[in-house]
């Protein structure tokens, strides 16, 4: 059970993130805007799994108006109160990106204030991940019973500040986590699946059982030392692909960068 002290530090960290985060969004408001673009999606409900997901256009917007968008995603990305109706597969990231005009003194501050940023994402990972002593299957209920509604990969990611590159351009970051795991892992896992029955679309309670079953003595049936991995989805989100031409460098960076 995680101390007092710290579910303390881990509220008082995550206040200093969000005031940091508006001191930065309000510098940078304060800088000249040259161009700004940004592409977004349309609101998504809810659906069930089985239906096939339509597609859509983005719908793309300039001049003053992309600096708002930015500006408002990282309130919606730390802590989404929109998740009971909006799709949890629907991108709430858009993308897009703001070019300002700065001078040496106001790229060094902001220089300054996004490091700092960055360290108190690392101090609050930290808390999450190793302070708090608890298994990454506990982390979850623990973050979300003091921060409902968090979503922790955004608390955790970085902001990458962007200085002079040649062209950005956008794609999606669609991947799988791989995660390792030994054959009595597994079987853990399915022991706590079988115990709690449930329906899991399109099967009924009673078909999903006996796939659990089955697939249970298929694990069961593997040697001891058996290495097993299990691969998920990550939620697709816009990712910025920048290059710099100088440094023949190009690097991808979560959108939306700052």
């Amino acid at each position: 059970m995680a101390s007092y002290d710290l579910v303390e530090r881990l509220n008082n960290t995550f206040r200093q993130i969000e005031l940091e985060l508006q001191a930065l969004q309000q510098a940078l408001s304060d800088c000249r805007l040259l161009a700004g673009r940004v592409f977004e999606l349309p609101a998504i409900g809810r659906m069930p799994s089985t239906i096939r997901w339509p597609l859509f256009r983005w719908c793309s917007t300039s001049a003053r108006r992309p600096w708002r968008a930015p500006c408002a995603t990282t309130a919606i990305c730390l802590s989404s109160s929109n998740r009971k109706t909006a799709a949890a597969k629907a991108a709430v990231t858009p993308a897009g990106a703001i070019c300002l005009q700065v001078t040496a003194a106001e790229q060094q501050d902001l220089l300054a204030r996004i490091q700092h940023i960055n360290a108190l994402k690392a101090t609050f990972e930290k808390i999450v991940t190793v302070d708090s002593g608890l298994p990454p299957t506990a982390r979850f209920e623990w973050v979300h019973r003091h921060l409902p509604g968090l979503i922790t990969l955004s608390a955790y990611r970085t902001l990458t500040p962007l200085v002079d590159p040649s062209t950005i351009r956008f794609g999606w970051a669609n991947k799988h986590v791989i995660k390792n795991l030994t054959r009595d892992q597994v079987l853990m896992m399915l022991e706590k699946s079988l115990q709690a029955p449930r329906a899991v679309p399109p099967w009924t309670r009673e078909q999903w059982q006996s796939k659990l079953e089955r697939e249970y003595q298929d694990i069961a049936a593997l040697p001891q030392r058996a290495r097993l991995k299990i691969k998920r989805p990550v939620k697709v989100q816009p990712i910025a692909r920048v290059w710099y031409a100088g440094e023949q460098n190009r690097y991808s960076t979560p959108a939306p960068a700052r």
